[in-house]
């Protein structure tokens, strides 16, 4: 998107202003805390109206980002020497009324949208229509095979909506229970999140698939749904779209699914027992159709994620990543009478930590292999940004060592002993920041909140699912300081996450310092991280690991 005049003299001084006040106050070889607030308090400003994609906010974070980079002495880090990767991205959004209906022993029922069911398609057309299609309870929707887990059996899944289970099959399972701890317990795995259910149902032929709706299982109520249902849904550009994207997905009612098996003449919770057990399989809803027609409306538009790189000494070849989301959710709903949702937290604060570890790489010695710090574009639309990246990587992810994310650091002087790290124990790198943290007299601890599936929300997931170990450290965020609770009461996703003059960024420079330490050790070594044994994401490093060796 091109400036105006007026608006591009104005952001040349903002660039001219920031630049200078990014002097270096911190010895050599150590993340500078007022580095880190004055780049968070630039592009957390109101001149940057939020960084939304698509927006006058995304040209500018391009703009100031390259400058900083470049003034780093970095190379471009994007494909044919840019900057940027431009990344394509599918945008529907309704389209007038949507007629849903069920049919049961020879009874049809009208289903209200948003109130009964929650129903969207990320496929690039303006009309969806599914008429009279069977239903199929398929359990937990999951396939597995680490596990020993195949909730479909084979079984021929063309023209139905499957009905499945929100969460992992172990979720809430009693103590003793032989599915107890088969996958993350309390903690969500991938097969738990929607998202795998909606992409794994089209990888098996289905015509649509709802997740049956429950609080607990979900993390959050019917109205979080419902209250997010008309926003438009974004979507990387795919090849084949009808074959990766099932026509219709979303969520149905617990109460609304009961009764459809009620008319089918099952009853819903001995079936859901039964589908916490690897032997279950898919079971028909006799009798049961379900008929979905709306209009949306279908484009592409496309955004950038900010690439820089330092070619490695010895191996260039291989790569240390860093990455934080630019975006936040630009100029919205006005509460107080602010409408820029600034989003300095989440994440210019993990901007700015990228921004810092780049200044560290280039002013030390060259690292054997080579570093790549990447700002990802739309994180808030559904991780676009990174997902592309993953479909279309600008360096190989067989060679790519690790992943290194930062999104959102608190501000604050007290440095937190423990150090939370989302999705501990899936790989290796955690035990290598517990060195590093452990000389600090600091320790891990997991995260608190382990069902609401943070692991599989952010960044460094599209990259994790191709097999690159991440690391995910989130200090601060212990859920037992008055800052990281007020920050979520009162901040997050909301205009009032702005940067402050009284802001200290000195426990959040003592975060990124560590990971600085894990990624630089990375850097001078031959070693490969690893994911733990039985992890989902093993399989695919293991082919990836295959697939380099000479």
């Amino acid at each position: 998107m091109s400036l105006s005049r007026s608006a591009a003299f104005g952001l040349i001084a903002i660039l001219m202003t920031s630049t200078s006040a990014l002097a270096q106050t911190a010895p050599l070889g150590r993340v500078d805390p007022l580095r880190l607030s004055e780049a968070t308090r630039v592009l957390a400003s109101d001149e940057f109206e939020g960084r939304a994609p698509v927006t006058r906010g995304e040209d500018r974070t391009i703009e100031w980002l390259t400058q900083q980079f470049q003034a780093l002495g970095l190379e471009p880090g994007g494909p044919d020497g840019s900057w940027v990767q431009v990344a394509q991205v599918s945008r529907t959004s309704q389209d007038g009324p949507a007629a849903i209906s069920v049919t049961a022993n020879g009874q049809t029922t009208a289903l209200q949208r948003a109130t009964d069911v929650i129903v969207s398609s990320d496929r690039p057309v303006d009309h969806i229509s599914l008429k009279d299609a069977p239903l199929v309870f398929v359990g937990y929707g999951v396939d597995a095979p680490e596990r020993g887990w195949d909730d479909y059996k084979g079984v021929d899944l063309t023209g139905k909506i499957m009905l499945v289970l929100v969460n992992d099959p172990d979720f809430g399972a009693p103590q003793g229970h032989p599915v107890a701890g088969q996958f993350g317990g309390q903690a969500m795995t991938f097969y738990g999140r929607w998202t795998y259910k909606f992409q794994v149902a089209a990888a098996h032929g289905a015509a649509g698939v709802l997740v049956i709706h429950d609080t607990a299982g979900a993390g959050y109520p019917w109205s979080t749904l419902q209250n997010s249902s008309t926003a438009p849904k974004f979507d990387i550009v795919r090849v084949d779209p009808d074959k990766e994207r099932v026509a219709a997905q979303g969520w149905i009612q617990g109460a609304i699914a009961e009764k459809l098996f009620q008319d089918a003449g099952l009853d819903f919770a001995a079936l859901k027992a039964q589908a916490r057990t690897p032997e279950f399989r898919p079971v028909a809803l006799d009798g049961v159709t379900m008929s979905i027609d709306f209009g949306q409306k279908a484009d592409r538009v496309q955004t950038s994620n900010i690439l820089a790189r330092l070619p490695g000494a010895t191996h260039p070849d291989e790569t240390v990543m860093f990455g934080a989301h630019w975006d936040a959710y630009g100029r919205a709903t006005p509460k107080n009478g602010d409408d820029i949702y600034n989003g300095a937290v989440d994440n210019a604060t993990g901007v700015a930590a990228v921004l810092e570890l780049a200044r560290l790489f280039a002013e030390g010695p060259r690292p054997e292999r080579s570093t790549v710090f990447v700002s990802w574009a739309a994180e808030e639309t559904g991780l676009l940004g990174a997902e592309y990246y993953a479909a279309n990587p600008v360096w190989p992810l067989e060679t790519t060592v690790a992943n290194i994310n930062m999104d959102s650091l608190l501000p604050g002087t007290e440095i937190d002993p423990n150090i939370v790290v989302i999705g501990a124990g899936k790989n290796d790198l955690d035990d290598r920041l517990a060195v590093f943290a452990g000389r600090e007299g600091r320790r891990l601890i997991p995260d608190p909140a382990p069902q609401a599936g943070a692991f599989y929300r952010s960044d460094h997931f599209p990259l994790a699912r191709k097999g690159v170990p991440a690391l995910f450290a989130a200090a601060g965020f212990t859920g037992h300081n008055a800052a990281s609770r007020d920050y979520v009461a009162n901040r997050y996703h909301q205009p009032t996450d702005e940067w402050t003059p009284e802001w200290k960024t000195d426990a959040a420079a003592a975060d990124v310092q560590l990971l600085y330490e894990v990624g630089s050790a990375l850097a001078n070594s031959r070693d490969w991280p690893a994911w733990k044994p039985g992890d989902e994401f093993e399989a695919a490093r293991n082919a990836s690991a295959a697939a380099r060796k000479p």
